[in-house]
């Protein structure tokens, strides 16, 4: 017998040696390689499956948001797959644990409704597709970016830096604007208030002057002045622009106010404050004059 034959039959020896026995089943060495082997594949379909899906993104295929979503839908029925096999490998009967599971997971859902909402739309967000990662939602009054979406939760940045983490539940239940539409610029606006007496025309051509000049402001869809109102104490007029500047409109709103009020001074056009004209009756009848105090 050649020294190939033995050492084969060695190792062949080996792997079939048992490691753990538990009534009629034995877990031998090769069932831990086989698991290896399991883990080691799964990395590398996780791996394969990312650089696909990213070629897809990169070609125009699908966007970031889309990517993300097949990934994660991908990676949690992959490792569903590897870990159910894994099991069969340690010859741990399937059945019984999903009897067990489910009285537990029926225990769990009586306590725990809000974590298993949480869990529901979490899948409604990733099939559907109607909120993406790099989205920019308001939920409950804030404007945020999109980071990351779980199974459960998910991860927005808002404007100042601070990443939150919002159950799904509520972002699928509440009522959320998705700044991120088909188109890549939004309409935005900017509220100013005159004194009675000033020319309109040159107000709305101020207005849309300011507009032109910030490189914030594209050029098509052209920016609208509009008088809006005759208000108390001003004429009241709205700027219209559009904008691809979506998540840092405020800084884009507060460089437009500065240029219309230097514009304003330079013209001689005055912004109004509320005014209001108070009448002080005096009463001369002696009887409600208070008497001198005697002494």
């Amino acid at each position: 017998m050649s020294k190939w034959s033995e050492t084969s039959d060695k190792i062949g020896e080996l792997l079939k040696k048992s490691i753990v026995t538990f009534g009629d089943k034995t877990i031998h060495v090769y069932d831990f390689f086989i698991a290896l082997f399991i883990v080691v594949s799964t990395y590398f379909i996780l791996r394969w499956v990312r650089k696909l899906l990213q070629a897809g993104q990169k070609a125009n295929k699908l966007t970031i948001g889309q990517q993300f979503a097949y990934y994660q839908l991908a990676k949690y029925v992959i490792v569903v797959v590897a870990l159910v096999s894994i099991l069969k490998t340690f010859k741990v009967d399937l059945s019984i644990l999903i009897i067990g599971s489910s009285a537990v997971l029926v225990a769990l859902a009586l306590g725990l409704q809000h974590l298993f909402n949480d869990l529901v739309s979490g899948f409604f967000l990733l099939f559907e597709g109607t909120i993406r990662v790099g989205d920019i939602i308001e939920v409950d009054g804030m404007v945020c970016r999109v980071q990351e979406i779980g199974i459960r939760t998910s991860k927005v940045k808002k404007r100042d830096g601070i990443s939150l983490v919002i159950p799904n539940g509520k972002i699928i239940s509440n009522s959320v604007i998705n700044w991120t539409t088909d188109s890549s610029i939004t309409r935005f606006t900017v509220e100013v208030g005159v004194a009675y007496g000033s020319d309109v025309q040159k107000v709305r051509d101020v207005l849309l002057e300011c507009a032109s000049r910030h490189n914030e402001v594209v050029r098509s869809p052209k920016p609208i002045c509009r008088f809006i109102a005759f208000g108390e104490s001003s004429l009241n007029f709205e700027l219209l622009f559009w904008s691809k500047n979506r998540f840092r409109i405020e800084d884009v709103q507060s460089d437009l106010r500065f240029m219309i009020n230097a514009e304003f001074i330079k013209n001689s056009i005055r912004i109004p404050f509320p005014q209001r004209d108070i009448h002080i009756k005096t009463s001369t009848d002696a009887s409600t004059q208070i008497p001198d105090t005697v002494g």
